[in-house]
């Protein structure tokens, strides 16, 4: 967390600030949604309450608060209390180790009179070198959530969607987990801002112990694996349990899956967990596949010249300023993907079950080894000198 006093308490502030900024950008997406949903399909969406509907939002929340809920009997109570708060800790936890910008600089300074620092704060909630195997795995860990929701509400229908919901989250993480070998045989690393890093300027590789450059196009992922950004993007959708894979809640066959039993703020709880994997897929694909927080064909150290010559200010303030514009290119790269998911929603309908299970199995899985194999083979040829 830090050496002194005021390193742990920054870190601490970071942390909880990254937290609530995933929470607070959820009421704005049930927003996104309804008025996206509702531009598709001619409608007017929210409009009634406040401009744009806006104030929507907070009757929706006093809504949440005090409606009626309910409780299975004593034998099960204390899971079902439990399953809402699990479904919400996977997606906070994972998206606090995605770094959202470069990290910041800060010189040393005076304060009641003693010298602080220098100071070096990540932008993200914790740093860790093997950034992919904690996010996917702890990302994993949602199906818990569904499975104890769906057993102790003592319903069928929430049984059945708990089952369903395990099956599917099961069936494409082999998929997913697959189409990332791809990026990690290309950057050779475990760690996000190594693989941001390595995104950075123009489209350069190796082939046959020479450097290649393609002055126009970018860096990104997503020109060195193509199909596995196809899965991968397929993969995440029914992961998060979004249209078109939205079967462990089909409303026509179980009602409302694995929280049939669950009203209030119990229930807003699965929604916020939710829309907290689509905020982690979305910014996983930008991480993998699209540069991350890097402005196409621009490098993060000449942004922060272009920073401290325009605005002439300190290393310190520069170095803040550098880190929040980028968060700011981050953050409409992710809200670019999450947009998608809501198109998605309104525009595809829902697959069947067996169709769902046999795209999983039989299209994905294979596919994505695929991709790993030619992916190995490629990067073989093209990083050997033969002469």
């Amino acid at each position: 967390m830090g050496s002194d006093i005021v390193e742990i308490s920054i870190n601490a502030a970071k942390a909880l600030a990254i937290f609530l900024m995933m929470v607070q950008i959820v009421p704005m997406l049930v927003w996104v949604e309804r008025r996206g949903s509702a531009f598709i399909q001619n409608r007017f969406g929210p409009n009634r309450i406040g401009p744009l509907g806006l104030m929507q939002l907070i009757a929706d929340a006093v809504k949440f608060l005090f409606k009626e809920e309910f409780l299975p009997d004593k034998k099960r109570r204390l899971l079902f209390l439990a399953a809402p708060i699990i479904a919400l800790i996977p997606g906070a936890v994972a998206f606090g180790a995605i770094p959202l910008s470069v990290p910041i600089h800060v010189e040393i300074f005076e304060f009641l009179g003693q010298s602080w620092g220098p100071y070096r704060f990540a932008f993200q909630s914790v740093e860790l070198g093997i950034g992919i195997v904690f996010v996917l795995g702890i990302s994993s860990l949602a199906a818990y959530s569904i499975l104890l929701a769906g057993w102790s509400s003592s319903n069928k229908y929430s049984l059945f969607g708990a089952l369903r919901a395990s099956a599917q989250m099961i069936s494409y993480e082999l998929a997913l987990g697959l189409s990332l070998v791809g990026i990690l045989l290309i950057y050779n690393s475990f760690d996000f801002a190594e693989i941001i890093a390595q995104q950075q300027g123009s489209l350069a590789f190796q082939f046959l112990g020479k450097d290649i450059v393609w002055s126009f196009l970018p860096n990104w992922g997503i020109f060195y694996q193509p199909l596995g950004f196809v899965l991968f993007f397929v993969a995440v959708f029914a992961e998060a349990n979004r249209l078109p894979f939205d079967l462990p809640e089909a409303e026509s066959e179980l009602v409302a899956g694995y929280h049939t039993e669950y009203g209030g703020f119990k229930m807003n709880m699965f929604y916020i967990g939710e829309y907290g994997h689509m905020l982690v897929s979305s910014a996983l694909l930008v991480t993998f596949y699209f540069g991350g927080y890097n402005i196409p064909f621009v490098t993060p150290d000449q942004v922060l010249a272009g920073v401290e010559s325009f605005l002439g200010l300190s290393s310190t303030g520069s170095s803040v300023a550098t880190a929040f514009l980028l968060h700011g290119v981050f953050l409409v790269k992710v809200l670019i993907f999450l947009w998608v998911f809501i198109w998605v929603r309104w525009t595809l309908p829902r697959f069947r079950y067996d169709q769902l299970m046999d795209l999983g199995w039989k299209t994905m899985l294979p596919w994505a080894l695929a991709n790993t194999i030619l992916t190995a083979i490629i990067v073989f040829i093209f990083r050997t000198q033969w002469v």
